[in-house]
């Protein structure tokens, strides 16, 4: 099914959670609303759902008017970050339970129902805890419950919020990599919150980066990191490296010397340049404007990490530079940067 928000605009008193947002989410595939705390994600999703109401805007299934109906009406399905399951309930009822409160002519019989919670629970690959209660699971065979209770009623969406917050790294990763390959084998439209950015670039189709109310950019998970629309977008997703910098007559400088970089048709003014670290080289000091003192390296697992200290017009400033395996590398170093792969922005007046 596909989902069009049309203009949706949602005010909690004097705050704007969403500013007049556009989005067409297409059939059968999984998109997710990344961005921070705040960013409007969450807010989205419950329109769609139908536990909030726009202010302004439209929200149409199939071309047609979804805020007219109930919750029940829209037949979504719903997987939150904290299970929601009956506690005085087992599993296998837990799954039950949507399709033995349905009433007239959408009751089930009873060995339909168990039919469908047994094929569920196979699917989900936990059929063999059919008869443990919730306190008996672990953090992820609890959210194996819940997606199959979300999908007992045959939803034509499954809306999911930060589904995989409250578990530990290892079995978040885990249940991300099994609910992609389970979302390409139903046919059914999902929408997922999350603030974690690998996880959306993980398991979505198409990824919503979301910040102050409003959408920043839509694209695909290589698109929305290789090829950032916005300095917030590349400040968010991945790791970013911030060289200072200032257009005049067209070019790019550091301080009075010239860059040789593209500024990348932005305008005379403060400019950020902005990089991953791993497209930023470590260079002869000789070499660049971007020259300064190594004042420390850590090392994280196969990542190695230098702070190194610029001297600008403005003061000191420390940027965060990948250090190559092999290479030796001492604090008090005088090293130079030098960006291989970058983007320009303005730098916002303060």
């Amino acid at each position: 099914m596909t989902i069009d928000v049309v203009g949706v605009t949602k005010r909690f008193k004097t705050f704007t959670a969403l500013d007049h947002v556009n989005l067409t989410i297409h059939s059968g595939e999984l998109v997710a609303l990344l961005g921070p705390s705040g960013s409007g994600k969450t807010t989205l999703l419950r329109i769609i759902a139908g536990l909030e109401w726009p202010d302004t805007g439209e929200v149409r299934f199939d071309g047609e008017d979804a805020l007219s109906r109930s919750v029940r009406e829209r037949n979504v399905g719903f997987v939150f970050q904290h299970y929601a399951l009956f506690r005085h309930m087992n599993v296998f009822e837990n799954v039950a339970f949507g399709l033995r409160v349905r009433r007239g002519a959408d009751k089930l019989p009873e060995a339909a129902i168990r039919e469908k919670v047994n094929e569920l629970l196979s699917l989900v690959q936990i059929d063999w805890l059919a008869e443990r209660y919730p306190a008996q699971l672990s953090g992820g065979q609890r959210q194996r419950v819940a997606l199959a209770r979300a999908l007992a009623i045959s939803p034509r969406v499954l809306l999911l919020d930060e589904p995989f917050g409250a578990l530990d790294a290892k079995v978040r990763k885990e249940l991300r990599r099994w609910l992609r390959h389970l979302h390409e084998e139903l046919p059914v439209t999902s929408v997922l919150v999350t603030h974690d950015q690998e996880e959306a670039l993980e398991l979505a189709d198409r990824v919503v980066v979301m910040g102050h109310g409003r959408i920043e950019q839509v694209g695909s998970p290589a698109e929305v990191y290789d090829n950032p629309a916005t300095a917030f977008v590349h400040d968010f997703i991945g790791e970013t490296i911030t060289l200072p910098g200032e257009v005049r007559g067209g070019a790019l400088y550091f301080g009075t010397r010239a860059l040789g970089l593209d500024p990348q048709g932005v305008g005379d003014g403060p400019a950020r340049i902005l990089a991953r670290p791993h497209d930023v080289d470590l260079a002869d000091p000789g070499t660049t404007p971007f020259a300064g003192k190594v004042l420390a390296v850590r090392t994280f697992g196969p990542t190695r990490r230098a702070d190194v200290e610029l001297t600008s017009t403005s003061g000191p400033v420390v940027v965060e530079a990948a250090v190559p395996h092999g290479q030796t590398l001492e604090p008090g170093t005088q090293v130079g940067l030098l960006p291989r792969r970058y983007r320009v922005f303005s730098q916002p007046a303060r």
